[in-house]
């Protein structure tokens, strides 16, 4: 409350009543002030929350891809592995019956004749590989195969799906590749700096 003194008919507040009120409104200002300060604070601490929630949800995630991919990525594997098992059983089969034909040939037409193709048979298995030949072969052991010819509607909607989160892994790999060489280049960048700086001296 005021103490008002009166001066005629007109009453004023003394200067204890001023300070009083500035300094009420100055504590309710500054309590205003902390309470926007520790309401900011406490969106800023779940914005963090959540930011490591996300990151955490992230990384389960592309852990349990890495795993469903390796896991698949094996089984592919096995297949082809046993996949090339056959063929080289029946390419090694196929020669075996060839070998056999000429070889039979070979001994009803004489034993010149069957100089001459052996000599011939020897010169084409010593020739060299060409660099055509060689980058044909690994393309070939890096491309994978599909096979979905036999696959219905059903498997072949997994296997669509399942592309889908290759091609997302791949996509996140090559970001994490992309900023790890951002990294690596200045660096670089700043190294080469400094050992210029050191070879002025």
């Amino acid at each position: 409350y005021f103490q008002l003194f009166k001066v005629g008919w007109i009453y004023f507040p003394t200067l204890q009543d001023i300070q009083k009120k500035r300094q009420n409104k100055d504590l309710v200002e500054l309590q205003a002030l902390i309470d926007a300060h520790f309401e900011h604070r406490k969106k800023e601490e779940e914005e963090l929350i959540a930011l490591k929630e996300r990151i955490e949800k992230r990384r389960a995630e592309r852990a349990e891809q890495n795993r469903i991919r390796s896991e698949k990525e094996k089984e592919r594997a096995a297949r082809r592995e046993e996949e090339r098992l056959k063929r080289e059983e029946a390419d090694a089969k196929k020669k075996a019956d060839e070998d056999a034909k000429k070889k039979s040939a070979l001994s009803s037409m004489g034993s010149n004749y069957s100089s001459h193709l052996q000599k011939a048979d020897s010169k084409r298995g010593g020739k060299k590989e060409t660099e055509r030949e060689k980058k044909k072969k690994i393309l070939a052991g890096r491309r994978k195969v599909l096979n979905i010819d036999h696959l219905n509607e059903e498997k072949l909607k997994e296997k669509a799906k399942e592309l889908h989160e290759w091609m997302k892994t791949l996509e996140s790999e090559k970001f994490d590749n992309m900023e790890r060489l951002k990294r690596q280049k200045y660096e670089v960048t700043t190294l080469r700096k400094r050992v210029e700086e050191l070879s002025k001296l």
